[in-house]
Formats: C-alpha cells, sequence, structure tokens
C-alpha cells in the first residue's frame, strides 16, 4: 500500500540502491534477490498470516533478507501514517543532510530517521530531552533489521521549534548588539527614491506603491524582486538587500511582505537576513507580515512597521500635510520679515536722530575748542604783542630788526604797530650808543 503524503520518499526509497547498515561487512544488496525477497513478502502480506498457507510452512527455509522484506511489507502496508509522540534524543544531522534521532517516553523509545528533504525545512535542531509530534510512517531498515519511523514533519510541543530557533538566534545577536537600539539609524525625512526587496507578485507591494502615490507621488521606487517564502528565500532577500547597498540608489530601504503563517514568514527570521540588514548602509524598515507578528529582520532593521502599508507612510510625508506646513511656512515667513523690516527701519530712524544729536554736539564741542585755540594762538601771535603797546621795526625786506647793529645810519625801517605801519629813518649820532636798552630812531 502506497500513501501519497510520502510519495517522494517512497521513490527516493525505491530508487536508491538497499546498502548495508554502517559497520557490516558486504555491499549492496542483489538487485534480483531483492526482487525475489520483496515478491515473497507481497506474496505472505496478501496470506495475512493464514495458518493454513503455504507460504508459512513451518519446514520452508527463509533467508533472512526475505524475512525483513516481508515484515517490511507488511508493517507498511497495515499501518498509515502515524502522528507520534515523544522526547527526542540523540538527535544527529549527518553530512548527506538525513537526521538520525530517537522518540522515547517513560517505557520505549523509538528508532526514527527523517531524509534531506524534509530535514531541509525544520527551522533549528531540536534539544535534547524536548517533547515533540512527529508526522511519519513506520518501515523496517531491511539491512539491520530495525524498526523505525520515517519522519516527514517535525514539530515541537508547546512553543516548538520555531520559537526555539527564534530564541537561538536572538540570543546569539543579542549578544553582538545587532538588536540594540543604539545602532539603529534615523529614517530619513524626505527620502527622494524608495527601496523595495519584496516579491514582485505580492500584495506588499501593491500596498506600497499605493500609499507612496497617494501620499508623496514625487517619490521614486526601486523594487530588487525576490522570493519572500519558501527555499533559498532567504538567501534571495539578503543577496537583495545588499544588491541596493552597492548601488547606492535609494536613501530608505523597505523590507518585508504580507502575512501568513509562522512557516510562511521564516525566511525573515534567518540569520543570513540579519546579517544583510545588519551590514546594510541604507537605513532599513522592516514590514513583515501583520502587527502582532514579530521577525528577527524587525529586531535589526533600524525601524519595524507593523505592516508593509504602515512601512511606506513611515518613509515617506503625506503631501497634503507636507503642502499645508510649507504654507504655513510661508506666512511665517512673511510676517518675519515685515516684522524685522518694520523693526530695522524703526531702529534707523532711531540711529538717524541719535547720529543727529551727536553731530551737533561734537560740532559744539569743536567750535568750542577752536575758539579756545584761536584764543591761545592770538595770545602767542606777534599782534597781541602789538596790541599791548609794543612796535616792531622792519627792514625793506621785512625782516625784523633785532639789534642796534641792524640800524645802520641814514638807513630807512618800518616800525609796525597795532593799526598800521610807520616809517622812519635811523639818524647817525654823535656817539655810538652802548646801552642796548636805548632805542634808535
Amino acid at each position: 500500500m502506497t500513501w501519497d503524503l510520502f510519495s517522494s520518499a517512497e521513490a527516493a526509497d525505491r530508487s536508491r540502491p538497499v546498502q548495508r547498515a554502517p559497520g557490516t561487512t558486504g555491499g549492496t544488496v542483489h538487485r534480483s534477490a531483492l526482487e525475489r525477497n520483496e515478491a515473497l513478502a507481497r506474496s505472505v502480506a496478501a496470506a495475512r498470516l493464514d495458518s493454513e498457507s503455504p507460504l508459512l510452512d513451518r519446514q520452508s527455509e527463509w533467508p533472512v533478507s526475505a524475512v525483513n522484506a516481508a515484515a517490511r511489507e507488511l508493517i507498511e502496508g497495515m499501518l498509515p501514517p502515524l502522528r507520534v509522540v515523544g522526547e527526542v534524543t540523540n538527535f544527529v544531522r549527518a553530512r548527506s543532510g538525513h537526521c538520525y534521532f530517537s522518540l522515547r517516553d517513560e517505557d520505549a523509545q523509538l528508532r526514527c530517521v527523517m531524509w534531506r528533504d524534509e530535514a531541509r525545512r525544520l527551522p533549528t535542531t531540536p534539544a535534547e530531552g524536548m517533547e515533540v509530534r512527529a508526522l511519519g510512517r513506520l518501515t523496517l531498515y531491511e539491512s539491520r533489521g530495525e524498526f523505525q519511523l520515517v519522519v516527514s514533519d517535525l514539530e515541537g510541543r508547546g512553543e516548538g521549534l520555531w520559537k526555539l530557533a527564534f530564541d537561538r538566534l536572538r540570543a546569539r545577536l543579542d549578544g553582538e548588539g545587532l538588536t540594540s537600539p543604539l545602532r539603529k539609524r534615523p529614517i530619513p525625512r524626505y527620502p527622494a527614491c524608495v527601496g523595495v526587496v519584496t516579491s514582485a507578485s505580492g500584495a506588499a507591494l501593491h500596498d506600497i506603491l499605493t500609499v507612496i502615490r497617494r501620499r508623496a507621488p514625487w517619490t521614486e521606487v526601486v523594487l530588487a524582486s525576490c522570493r519572500v517564502q519558501g527555499d533559498s528565500a532567504a538567501e534571495e532577500i539578503a543577496a537583495a538587500v545588499r544588491l541596493f547597498g552597492l548601488a547606492r540608489c535609494a536613501d530608505v530601504l523597505i523590507v518585508g511582505r504580507g502575512g501568513g503563517s509562522v512557516e510562511d514568514l521564516w525566511a525573515f527570521n534567518e540569520e543570513v537576513v540579519a546579517r544583510a540588514l545588519a551590514e546594510s548602509p541604507i537605513p532599513t524598515v522592516s514590514a513583515v507580515g501583520h502587527e502582532t507578528d514579530v521577525t528577527i529582520a524587525d529586531l535589526v532593521a533600524d525601524l519595524r512597521a507593523p505592516t508593509p502599508s504602515a512601512a511606506a507612510e513611515a518613509v515617506v510625508p503625506d503631501g497634503t500635510v507636507l503642502r499645508r506646513h510649507l504654507e504655513s511656512l510661508g506666512r511665517f515667513l512673511s510676517n518675519s520679515v515685515q516684522e524685522r523690516l518694520a523693526g530695522a527701519r524703526h531702529e534707523m530712524e532711531a540711529t538717524g536722530s541719535e547720529l543727529a544729536r551727536l553731530g551737533e554736539r561734537t560740532i559744539t564741542a569743536r567750535s568750542d575748542r577752536l575758539r579756545a585755540s584761536a584764543a591761545h594762538l592770538h595770545a602767542l601771535s606777534p599782534l597781541g604783542a602789538l596790541a599791548r603797546g609794543f612796535a616792531v621795526p622792519l627792514d625793506a625786506d621785512g625782516t625784523i630788526l633785532r639789534r642796534t647793529a641792524d640800524f645802520r645810519p641814514g638807513a630807512g625801517f618800518d616800525l609796525r604797530l597795532v593799526d598800521g605801519t610807520v616809517s622812519c629813518r635811523v639818524e647817525p649820532s654823535t656817539a655810538p650808543v652802548h646801552d642796548s636798552r636805548r632805542s634808535s630812531r
């Protein structure tokens, strides 16, 4: 019996050669013998363990591989996929990507295997002793004859593996300071270009564009399209963020997607995305899911928006509000200029009056000093001496005659008085005059 739920694992099991268990001797089981054993097992399963069936003759001789093949056919054919609850122990992830572990309870344990394709979906390695619920099918590992559960889905009980993975990564990033509020950068108030990292076909892009066109239609938007869920989505998101960092074509970056389950949003909880956001030279805004969804990207980004629409509102101004603000600023500037001009005019008038008064005082003071200087000079002038009754003899050239020797007998000279000049002549005397106090005439 084949179950569609495990068709991929069934095909993988059928396509790969059956290997002996590690540590045993021998190589690959011969395919013809395996097919013979499986045919025999199917016949046994069809017989439904009828004690009268010739296939179950006690005298028959069965090879070990046939017994194991029959047991496997019975187990897989009779039991549907099961959900098994237990504690994880001895969890090992091999180089091949397959995971091997056991589930246990108080009384027993069950060996389990999870193939690489299913194990890749695990958000983290379950902790030792963690209670989980495994969905899988029971089978028998024929090479060893070991009963085991092939697990297709593994989830933790209570908070689960997703919460465990989230807490482990957050603790590591907290320790590095990548979630610290101190490293958050401000978002530019008036960006000329907004970068968007999301799916080109998602509703998040439509919401972001609608809000930006309504609020700030002059703003340019550049999209780096990527997958936002599923395998390799985290790597594509991180690559898009780094591409914007290299291009430097945006002033702010919105990274996000619409709502979904924890598994749908898990790409934004991957370490590679967190590192890309932390290293981005452009301020980042995380807009993942709905308001109640919190991701690692929200904690590392410079700003967390509850939705993509809210992110668009946060990064661009409202054009209507901005126009009203600009009009208000215009009126304020006009009033300020008028007030400044009126104040300057009043200051100029007051300054002019003060300058006029200062000029008058300066002129008066200088006039007083000039009159005093004139009086002083007049006192020192020869005219002043003449006014007091003195006279000054001058020869024909206007040279002052100071000594008696300057007066030659018969020579004429002028005697300068206060109110004019008198012509005089030197009369010869009978004897020289030795008294310098006597004046010659």
